[in-house]
């Protein structure tokens, strides 16, 4: 139990909830959604006789395994190429690698291993090729966020767009043997993964407040180590106010998928939890971050998934 309590303390397990909910929820619209052609070929029917995509297990099963194994993956890379920045930070210097819990070597293994349980998983959902075929390009983007503070400010963005991923690819993953590429539809995940990845590029800011004098002194790159805490922290504030306003548009013209007024009730608290988030985060005080990281956010993914979930099934 130790040994499994490190392996999963590597790779922040308890950090999923922030991006499995919406790769649950994306499965939810995707699955409710009428496909392609459908409105215009049943013109005068009721909603319930469009035909919406199949229900497998198997893809139900693939979507899970996928994002497990390739989360794991990241993490661990992350962890692994960042090792002599984590050993210098005083704040990352009890991670396991710096630590000597973990070997470089095992978790370079365990790396290789979850990269390629997330490149096999695809294969669930064949007969549709398109998670194959994405699965080497989407990994290596995903990878990549590791070594992007070394030569970008944006860094914090390219986490967002990573986690944006999984509500497009969960998409295309259930309807893309289905229907003609994009689909009339295909705003949906659009929509959503514009939301997620403004939300976590937001945070990840915040986070990131926290090592602003640490990245100035070591040469690397974040938003806070440019503009300062304070403009960071402002930043960060517009990104969730764009990210606001992609979860109205998604309340707005998701009625097709299925969104109605619980999800629309659902972003008007998101706004309030955002608000919270931002007066819990200061740039003279630093010692809510974690609170305003964990606890608001996975409220936020979780309230999100519930509305939207009810709205579908409604």
């Amino acid at each position: 139990m130790s040994r499994l309590t490190d392996w999963l303390g590597l790779i922040r397990f308890s950090h999923t909830i922030f991006a499995l909910p919406f790769a649950i929820l994306a499965a939810l619209l995707a699955w409710s959604t009428p496909l392609a052609g459908e409105v215009a070929a049943t013109t005068g029917t009721s909603p319930e006789s469009l035909q919406t995509p199949a229900i497998r297990l198997l893809d139900g099963v693939g979507i899970l395994l996928c994002m497990v194994f390739a989360r794991s993956a990241a993490m661990a890379f992350n962890r692994l190429v960042d090792h002599h920045i984590d050993a210098a930070n005083p704040r990352t210097a009890s991670r396991h690698l710096p630590a000597g819990t973990l070997s470089r070597g095992s978790v370079a293994m365990f790396t290789v291993l979850c990269s390629l349980g997330f490149i096999a998983s695809t294969l669930l959902f064949w007969p549709n090729p398109i998670p194959l075929i994405g699965s080497v390009p989407v990994l290596a983007f995903l990878l990549g966020y590791s070594l992007a503070k070394r030569f970008t400010a944006s860094a914090h963005l390219w986490l967002g767009v990573a986690l944006s991923l999984s509500p497009i690819c969960v998409w295309l993953a259930i309807r893309g043997g289905q229907e003609p590429f994009p689909g009339q539809y295909f705003y949906v995940p659009l929509l959503l993964a514009a939301a997620v990845a403004l939300w976590v590029a937001g945070f990840d800011i915040l986070y990131a407040c926290q090592d602003a004098q640490y990245d100035q002194s070591k040469g690397l790159h974040s938003i806070p180590a440019r503009f300062g805490v304070a403009g960071a922290m402002r930043i960060a504030a517009g990104l969730h106010l764009m990210m606001l306003g992609f979860l109205a548009a998604l309340s707005w013209w998701g009625g097709a998928a299925g969104l109605g007024w619980l999800f629309a009730g659902a972003v008007a608290l998101t706004a309030a939890l955002v608000v919270i988030q931002h007066w819990l985060v200061r740039p003279d005080d630093l010692s809510r971050v974690n609170q305003a990281f964990f606890h608001t956010n996975a409220i936020i993914s979780v309230l999100l998934l519930i509305a939207g979930g009810l709205d579908c099934w409604l």
